[in-house]
């Protein structure tokens, strides 16, 4: 397959081995557009079946699918937007060949055309994540951190704290369940899953988890953290409710950073809408980074049960 042979020029999201692990035991495809032998674009997209109705949904812990466009060189700004109608058409017409009566697919920040999905008869949502952009220079991205909401706490806890990278992923998928069963929740991820991409991130030297401990060795918290050579995504955390403080969180994420400098450019916080979590990246000193949502919808019936299934 062209996707796996050539991974290693996309983003994580979008590689061959991160679709086949948040989609096991599920359905995925990839839509691809060709001129002539050249590939020009590539979308990947997990889709299923549910009442006879088939649906394209965005797959859990991937923040965006695509689309990926290869470039000719030294194109023109009119000549570009040309490029990515007729290749972004190309992959619509594709990705709608299987007769979806619903889709919602999260765009690549990378892109700030989504003119081709309106054209459609798509919708949009714009979203947000929160990136420090550039982790190479770490004196600079801590001077950048809040100085009493983040710093002052970080100084705090260094000395209190150490990290391991060794916490294995069957650890940290129990971890994880177990976190949110003291919230009284059941996780939405499923074990599994968890597993299985932490394994296979790890395995490529694509990902790490990265646990906190106290200076007695308990455990205070872990973070999952998936990367390739342009950014860092932190997907996943847990903590011990009994043992966790306001800090915690701060300190492994400079762990994390610091981890992970000269390996990829960025870090990405995976950015919420929730008012508080905002902040609370946003005072690291990550940049807003939009990116948009596209959706929609040929079946009322199909979109009504959605609308139920986020309540």
């Amino acid at each position: 397959m062209i996707c796996e042979q050539r991974q290693d020029e996309l983003p994580l999201f979008q590689q061959y081995w991160w679709m086949e692990t948040v989609c096991r035991g599920k359905s995925w495809d990839v839509a691809m557009a060709y001129k002539g032998d050249t590939l020009q674009g590539v979308m990947p997209f997990h889709y299923g079946r549910k009442l006879g109705m088939t649906y394209l949904l965005q797959p859990q812990l991937t923040q965006f699918s695509g689309p990926h466009f290869f470039y000719p060189e030294e194109l023109s700004d009119s000549h570009r937007l040309e490029f990515e109608k007729e290749v972004a058409g190309e992959l619509i017409r594709q990705m709608e060949s299987i007769r979806p009566s619903y889709c919602t697919q999260c765009l690549s920040p990378s892109i700030t055309n989504w003119l081709p999905f309106y054209w459609n008869g798509y919708s949009q949502t714009t979203r947000y994540t929160y990136r420090i952009d550039d982790i190479s220079d770490l004196d600079s991205v801590f001077a950048n951190f809040d100085r009493d909401k983040r710093q002052r706490k970080i100084k705090k806890y260094l000395p209190q704290t150490s990290v391991r990278f060794d916490m294995s992923p069957e650890s940290f998928a129990s971890f994880h369940v177990a976190y949110w069963q003291s919230k009284g929740q059941k996780d939405i991820l499923p074990y599994d899953l968890i597993l299985n991409v932490c394994s296979e991130a790890i395995a490529r030297h694509q990902g790490f988890i990265a646990s906190l401990h106290d200076n007695d060795g308990n455990l205070l918290m872990a973070r999952f953290v998936a990367y390739d050579s342009e950014s860092a995504y932190s997907l996943m955390s847990a903590y011990d409710p009994q043992l966790h403080r306001s800090g915690h969180s701060e300190t492994l994420h400079w762990y994390a950073i610091q981890y992970l400098s000269g390996k990829t450019k960025a870090y990405d916080f995976e950015g919420s809408m929730d008012e508080g979590i905002e902040y609370f990246y946003r005072s690291f000193g990550a940049k807003q980074v939009p990116f948009f949502e596209i959706g929609k919808s040929n079946s009322r019936l199909f979109k009504l049960l959605m609308r139920f299934k986020k309540r």
